[in-house]
């Protein structure tokens, strides 16, 4: 299994999923095509969480889903449990779905609203066959315990329900299957900040408790330190670095990312931090800038990265980034 860059000795855990060249291409209309995930390279470890940040419309979901074949990918390669799950047919993939799920971002429009939260959380359990009727039942029950729900709770309808709650029922219908994967897409960003911290820590509980590896999407970097062993950072497609978090908080190196940590709130007042503004706008994924997706925002842009684009390359243990300056 080749590995993101290359000789990296980090990975005593077990390689869980690999992400290699992975790459999307949305045909717009003729001779205009976007490149939403562009040779995208990561891995995730048995039991971990990978943070993946970046700014709206950078990528971030698109590769959560062409991770799951919910999008297909246009290039690339991905590896769960040394399984090539882009090579699969339908039926393998099927079967691989009990191994892999995702939580969306907005809790209401995952779940049917004709159907009760019984119906919705075995759902699950109902395609795969799991157990007998009864059984399924009394697994819903206990799952409902798992992420704080009460059982009469379960024949009613998701709109007799708040934005937390229904987050926490669309978890619970995720881990009915017992995946050992999750996909996480902005899972709090639509709940209000009191009920954040709730699911946030009930996630982080699951996992203790089930040992469960997430990919945890968000462009909330103050969340994603939260709840993350390691952060990816995309821009435009690209990972332009990944490291350990508090090594990525204490030391980024990216500019991109300099610029995403001095926009975090400090709580303390005595303490100050310098803000980076970054100037100009976000590129356009269907005609971005050649070398470096970054330099027209870049205050460090030299006449190299104009015309070349840098890969992503391991400075220390577990930190690699995608920049010239390096």
């Amino acid at each position: 299994m080749g590995m993101m860059w290359g000789n990296d000795t980090m990975t005593k855990e077990k390689v869980l999923l690999n992400v290699e060249k992975l790459t999307k291409v949305f045909r717009i209309s003729r001779g205009v095509h976007l490149k939403a995930v562009d040779g995208v390279n990561l891995y995730v470890k048995e039991g971990e969480t990978l943070g993946l940040v970046g700014e709206s419309g950078c990528g971030k979901s698109t590769l959560g889903r062409c991770i799951l074949r919910l999008i297909e990918p246009t290039e690339g390669i991905v590896e769960y449990d040394g399984q090539a799950i882009t090579s699969m047919r339908h039926k393998q993939l099927r079967q691989m779905r009990r191994e892999m799920q995702m939580v969306f971002q907005n809790p209401y429009s995952s779940l049917n609203p004709r159907m009760t939260i019984m119906d919705s959380v075995k759902a699950p359990l109902d395609v795969f066959q799991v157990g007998t009727p009864k059984e399924r039942i009394e697994q819903v029950v206990e799952m409902m315990k798992i992420v704080g729900l009460d059982e009469s709770y379960l024949y009613r309808y998701p709109h007799e329900f708040s934005g937390g709650q229904r987050q926490r029922i669309v978890i619970a219908r995720a881990l009915m299957p017992r995946p050992k994967f999750l996909v996480c897409d902005e899972p709090v960003s639509a709940l209000d900040v009191s009920v954040r911290s709730q699911v946030l820590n009930l996630m982080n509980e699951i996992q203790k408790e089930m040992g469960v590896a997430y990919l945890f999407i968000s462009h909330d970097l103050s969340v994603v330190k939260h709840v993350s062993d390691r952060i990816a950072v995309m821009y435009l497609g690209q990972i332009v670095e990944i490291s350990d978090v508090d090594e990525l908080y204490d030391n980024p190196l990216h500019p991109y990312t300099q610029a995403l940590i001095s926009a975090i709130p400090i709580p303390d007042v005595g303490d100050k931090r310098e803000r980076i503004i970054l100037t100009g706008d976000i590129p356009s994924p269907i005609s971005p800038p050649a070398g470096c997706r970054f330099h027209p925002r870049c205050k460090f842009a030299t006449q190299r990265c104009k015309t070349e684009c840098p890969s992503l390359k391991a400075l220390a243990a577990g930190h690699a980034v995608a920049c010239h300056l390096y």
